[in-house]
């Protein structure tokens, strides 16, 4: 029976599955039922299943126990448990409230005088949390081995070769993208995001207070790109990546000779010969043009309805509100950076369902998107 149970486990876990029927379902749940998972007796038996479930599952399976207790591995579960006690502890001040608010009563937090002075307060704090973060990781590097390897060997590399753990989720991402989208373009653009953020996001609510209610679309969108985008795709990497970079379930052993059958097509692939590639036939079936610029003028209008006319789609239907809000620029700035992240979950789906490699691929001028 527990056989049968971790053979499920394991044909679940693949991402097209893990991520739309398990991940996102509780990213939703996390968001429109705050008020329900933060009270602190829901909020407790919630833990106790977590730990149950990811300490637990170590007792049943070897292979599980050994990825979990790898000493590179451990920032990854103390990641895990901090983000949640932070979520927790945010979303239950954002329950209290958004409480108030709906009943008209003041803040909880308003009146409040929460001043205070850089000395001694803050510099005394400070100090005591560097000496407690001290001792501390002198005190893991007592209990955990350092995890140091042989010396770099280009004739044998290492199986699977990983980034560090903060890493993994751009590594990932390197599977979907080619180095330059992956490893500057998109880390660039969330770092742009950021520092633009007190710029075009000018909503006077939500500031000093934690809500939910009068900050949902920066709420979604943000929470969505650090905890599906990032923390998932670590989590991803960590546990679900073995040899070869090919997916094995949480409890299936890392077999180096395990061989996944992957062909990777191109987005012209399928507009060109969509009726032999596609499933139910549907389509064209011309054969690819030669000429390589028409070859991908497909793939180059999608890309460019995606970054061009999408913005503007939103502007006038789903996003109309933030656009009367924001004005033209803002919106635009904002709207760049929305659709350009939103294209790598729409990519991944496409890789892992029908082995989508690139929409645009030129080779020819070094141009792969």
């Amino acid at each position: 029976m527990i056989e049968a149970f971790k053979d499920l486990v394991n044909r679940l876990s693949v991402p097209e599955l893990s991520l739309p029927f398990f991940f996102m379902p509780i990213f939703i749940f996390m968001i429109l039922g705050y008020k329900i998972w933060t009270k602190p007796v829901v909020a407790a038996g919630l833990a106790v299943l977590f730990c149950v479930a990811y300490f637990g599952s170590m007792l049943i399976d070897k292979n599980y126990a050994l990825i979990l207790s790898k000493p590179d591995n451990v920032p990854i579960t103390m990641m895990l448990v901090f983000t949640g006690i932070c979520l927790w502890v945010a979303f239950r001040q954002a329950a209290i409230n958004d409480t108030a608010l709906a009943a008209g009563k003041p803040l909880p937090e308003a009146g409040k005088d929460d001043k205070v002075l850089v000395w001694p307060d803050l510099v005394y704090s400070e100090l005591i949390c560097l000496v407690a973060a001290t001792a501390l990781l002198i005190l893991w590097s007592i209990l955990l081995r350092a995890p140091l390897e042989a010396p770099a060997n280009q004739a044998g590399p290492p199986n699977p070769s990983k980034a560090p753990w903060y890493f993994l989720g751009l590594q990932e991402m390197l599977v979907y993208y080619d180095p330059w989208m992956a490893g500057v373009v998109l880390p660039g653009m969330i770092v742009s995001g950021l520092v633009m953020m007190p710029y075009v996001d000018m909503n006077p609510k939500g500031n000093g207070y934690y809500t939910v209610r009068e900050r949902p679309f920066a709420l979604w969108t943000w929470l969505f790109g650090f905890l599906i985008l990032w923390v998932v795709l670590i989590v991803f990497g960590t546990f679900l990546r073995g040899p070869n970079w090919n997916f094995f379930g949480p409890y299936e052993p890392w077999n180096a000779h395990t061989q996944v059958p992957l062909t990777s097509v191109q987005f012209s692939d399928y507009f060109w010969n969509g009726k032999r590639l596609l499933p139910g036939g549907i389509g064209l079936d011309l054969g690819l043009p030669t000429n390589s610029l028409i070859r991908e003028l497909p793939g180059i209008l999608f890309i460019g309805g995606w970054v061009c006319v999408l913005p503007v789609i939103l502007a006038k239907t789903l996003f109309r509100k933030l656009y009367v809000e924001m004005g033209f620029i803002r919106y635009s700035l904002m709207a760049i950076h929305f659709v350009v992240l939103a294209l790598l979950p729409l990519k991944m789906f496409l890789r892992w369902m029908l082995t989508l490699k690139y929409f645009v691929y030129l080779p020819e001028y070094n141009l792969n998107l």
